[in-house]
């Protein structure tokens, strides 16, 4: 394996993929589709590439993870192709099919044109005949595995929240990742003739096999500080004050520390950054942070909590964000 990698990287260059330069070329890259990574981010998103490894990207919800791959795509210019994982998932739906309806058309239109031709000595060549034809590329269906190893030019394959999966379909993905090739019995071996740049992301709710690891370079995505995310609001909610926009990210901030069933991602962040600035808001009370709980915390238990540390609680140290207590500092 350690001596195929450069072979395949070679392929993917002949297919015309100028690669992502350095890291601070993918710094650059990223921010300029809207993404605000850190050198850390960077740094493993260039290294995926150049090595040809899959980046297993871990962390909680809604710390922007799926948004990684998107943005690589974006900024690259590369097709996005994207399976998502669930409980349950199997072969079919993750590598491919074949089409069984068309392929039953098919079989049903040669007995018509023919009649009685699949009895004797020439019917047996018949069926081999027909055999041949309706397990072809034309009854074929590619799911996102197949497609990525197929596609004739460079794309970004994003195998989302892996964790969900099965062991067993976690071992298709090992054989998938180890040659990016795949096997079908009527066809033959399906060889790629690029690397895909491959994301795994999972949200740590089960442990992944020792041997997906190995294969993978790591990244731990955690939520943003607060400079950060405030920095992210600003990209995300043009017009934004500073003052509010500093307010926001230092309410989730607090609301993060608690003890809650779901804690806020950064795209609901956002989504109150945008409340808040369409309803004209110029600073966070403690009675408005209240009022717009639903928009950070999805359950009536998470927001009955915050709710009653924010009307007891006042105004937050310096008068920056309202305080939402302190548990888990």
């Amino acid at each position: 394996m350690a001596e195929r990698q450069p072979e395949v990287k070679q392929g993917a260059e002949d297919q015309g993929r100028a690669g992502l330069g350095s890291p601070e070329l993918v710094l650059r890259g990223l921010r300029s589709v809207g993404y605000l990574p850190n050198e850390r981010i960077a740094s493993v998103v260039y290294l995926g590439e150049r090595l040809a490894k899959p980046v297993l990207v871990e962390g909680p919800a809604g710390t922007g993870k799926t948004e990684l791959a998107k943005s690589v795509a974006a900024m690259s210019n590369m097709r996005l192709i994207r399976l998502q994982c669930y409980e349950g998932l199997d072969e079919a739906k993750a590598l491919y099919e074949w089409n069984y309806k068309k392929q039953l058309l098919r079989i049903q239109a040669e007995q018509v044109s023919r009649p009685g031709s699949s009895s004797g000595p020439d019917g047996a060549t018949s069926w081999s005949e027909l055999e041949s034809d309706i397990f072809s590329e034309e009854f074929l269906l590619a799911r996102p595995l197949l497609a990525a190893i197929r596609a004739p030019d460079p794309v970004v394959l994003l195998i989302d929240e892996v964790d969900r999966l099965e062991v067993e379909t976690e071992a298709l993905l090992l054989e998938v990742l180890s040659d990016y090739q795949v096997s079908i019995p009527e066809l033959g071996t399906i060889v790629s003739t690029q690397t895909p740049l491959v994301f795994l992301t999972s949200n740590n709710s089960r442990e992944l096999s020792e041997a997906l690891k190995r294969r993978c370079l790591y990244l731990y995505i955690d939520y943003p500080s607060v400079e950060r995310e405030q920095e992210i609001v600003r990209s995300r909610v043009p017009g934004i004050g500073e003052h509010l926009a500093a307010q926001v990210s230092g309410l989730v901030r607090s609301l993060r520390d608690m003890d809650l069933k779901k804690r806020p991602s950064v795209s609901e962040t956002i989504d109150l950054a945008h409340t808040l600035f369409l309803m004209g808001a110029e600073e966070i009370t403690p009675q408005l942070a209240a009022d717009t709980l639903h928009v950070l915390l999805k359950y009536q238990s998470d927001i009955e909590k915050a709710a009653a540390e924010l009307t007891a609680g006042g105004s937050g140290p310096s008068g920056s964000y309202p305080r939402v207590g302190t548990a888990g500092r």
